[in-house]
């Protein structure tokens, strides 16, 4: 069996949400993408993160890995090289707002804290969360 043709059967396994082969499936193509989120970023920290993202919506969308047309390796470093970037904007972005409302942004988004654990984090009302997270 070519590599191709291993790499694509293991993430036609994980569409089925087979953890053996999506760990398998890790294992081989780990280093690779990895290098890819690291080329983005330019930060270790942050590729680890991209990697990990990464590694998530792959094993969400590896139903829709056949009907995209692309190589196996070519869906998965597309994958990572988007996460890598989206991270990276993100960043740029969250630096232009207050401390606060990009705290709340990273806390809602990134970390999944509710409305009203936000509104009691900053001791303000639901509403005024969801004006900043809208308008942040």
């Amino acid at each position: 069996m070519t590599e191709h043709s291993r790499i694509e059967a293991l993430i036609t396994r994980a569409a089925l949400k087979d953890r053996n082969a999506f760990s398998s499936l890790y294992d081989a193509t780990s280093a690779k993408l990895f290098s890819v989120c690291l080329q983005v970023l330019n930060d270790q920290q942050a590729a680890e993160d991209a990697l990990q993202d990464s590694y998530i919506k792959i094993w969400s969308k590896a139903d829709r890995y056949h009907t995209n047309g692309m190589s196996p390796m070519t869906w998965l470093i597309t994958i990572a090289r988007n996460t890598s970037i989206d991270r990276l904007r993100s960043n740029d972005c969250l630096e232009t707002l207050e401390s606060e409302k990009a705290e709340a942004v990273c806390g809602a988004y990134l970390h999944g804290y509710s409305y009203a654990e936000l509104a009691s984090r900053y001791n303000i009302p639901i509403n005024t969360v969801r004006t900043w997270l809208r308008r942040s």
